[in-house]
């Protein structure tokens, strides 16, 4: 006897809607030998597929289930989150080293033991079905992301994907189609969905775009990070922007373009949701050169040296500037020009009426504001807490590519502690 099952559709009404009636809705399923007995003009049948992603999108209870994707400085700020997140629970974590593998994941980010063991078996993790996958390594795998939501897995992320632009741009795919592309039909075939934020690129220009709110029109928008990056230990990430070349080092304009090109997302994401197309982005830099040879305790820079950046990312409508998004980078103060550091973030508008806003962030009470570990630390977890708290309202949206422009106002707030 064949087992094959059908969802059976009322595609009429008439005789249909009795049929309806009976039967508790428009869809059901019946087996293959059954069908002869409810053959009818305005009945149909297609073969019955289980329970999909976005189906648990809509029957969804209890903790949103997740797997961390690294443990690098903002995967372990974000395990140590979800210790206590009222919404999450932790069912999985995947590890690129070797030597993490086999480890407890609270081992692993220096917490206390927490009974989840780090692997680098995708298909086991896979195979969990959570809700979520939190992904944040280094640099994003297109090909391993694809495969994430085609398991119908949502993705949250905050490793330089927020439109796909970037990527677009910048990582050509064997199969000649552009990111975005592949991981739209990713999503499709998944029925899942993917969200990218962080702190800057993504709250920054969220408090931008709302702050818009109070205005008439809007001329032009500026979103600065103005930062002493000094505290940030990481020789590969400022390498790669070209800090420590000397500043007439011929690859200083294309690694400074290449580092910071995420920015373009932020552009992209911001027009769509000001319901405005860029004409074109444009790009402009100029760097500092440290003044004297400085030895910051984990890195040394000579004299004549990149040290500090003034980035400009432009966003054209209508033949002139719109939307601009700045970074202003001071590896220390000694460096010539030395742009003025507003450590936190500033929000310009131009526009009925002119608004200007200053989001800053500092340790939380009892803490010292000297304490450079506790500086990092709260860095990585203002990245990786946009796109963690998100995770409620991602499981819950229509599948395909999420920006901030899509999520309700209570994905992009934080927890009330509950006793």
């Amino acid at each position: 006897m064949a087992t094959t099952r059908y969802d059976v559709i009322v595609v009429s009404s008439g005789p249909g809607a009795r049929l309806r009636d009976v039967c508790g809705g428009g869809t059901w399923q019946v087996r293959e030998h059954r069908r002869e007995l409810i053959e009818r003009p305005y009945v149909r049948y297609r073969k019955f597929s289980p329970p999909g992603a976005e189906q648990r999108k809509e029957e969804h209870m209890g903790k949103y289930r997740v797997i961390e994707w690294t443990t690098g400085g903002v995967g372990s700020a974000m395990v140590a989150a979800m210790r206590h997140h009222p919404d999450l629970e932790l069912v999985g974590c995947y590890a690129y080293s070797p030597e993490k593998v086999g480890k407890d994941v609270g081992t692993l980010c220096g917490l206390e033991p927490i009974g989840i063991t780090a692997t680098n078996d995708v298909d086991a993790l896979l195979a969990l079905k959570a809700d979520c996958v939190n992904y944040v390594p280094v640099w994003p795998n297109i090909d391993e992301m694809c495969r994430i939501l085609e398991s119908g897995t949502n993705i949250v992320t905050a490793a330089s994907w927020i439109t796909g632009h970037k990527l677009d741009a910048e990582y050509p795919h064997p199969s000649g189609k552009k990111a975005r592309q592949l991981i739209a039909e990713a999503c499709q075939r998944g029925r899942s969905t993917i969200y990218g934020s962080g702190m800057s690129p993504g709250l920054d220009n969220i408090l931008g775009l709302v702050s818009t709110s109070a205005c008439t029109h809007v001329d032009h928008l500026t979103v600065t990070e103005s930062v002493d990056v000094s505290c940030h230990h990481s020789v590969p990430t400022w390498e790669s922007v070209g800090y420590g070349l000397p500043v007439d080092h011929p690859d200083i304009p294309r690694l400074m373009k290449t580092g910071t090109s995420v920015f373009v997302d932020a552009l992209y994401m911001m027009a769509d949701a000001l319901g405005v197309e860029l004409e074109d982005v444009r790009f402009e830099n100029d760097v500092g050169a440290a003044t004297e040879d400085t030895d910051f305790g984990w890195w040394q820079i000579k004299k004549g040296c990149v040290a500090a950046q003034f980035t400009r990312w432009i966003g054209i409508v209508n033949g002139k500037p719109l939307i601009e998004m700045h970074l202003v980078y001071q590896m220390g103060f000694k460096t010539d020009p030395c742009w003025k550091v507003e450590h936190g973030y500033v929000v310009a508008i131009k526009g009925y009426p002119d608004i200007k806003v200053k989001y800053s962030i500092f340790p939380p009470r009892g803490l010292s504001a000297k304490d450079v570990k506790e500086y990092q630390r709260i860095g990585m977890s203002v990245t990786g807490m946009p796109v963690i708290n998100a995770i409620p309202e991602v499981c819950k949206a229509k599948p395909g590519i999420l920006t901030c422009a899509d999520i309700p106002l209570r994905g992009l707030t934080g927890c009330v502690r509950r006793a």
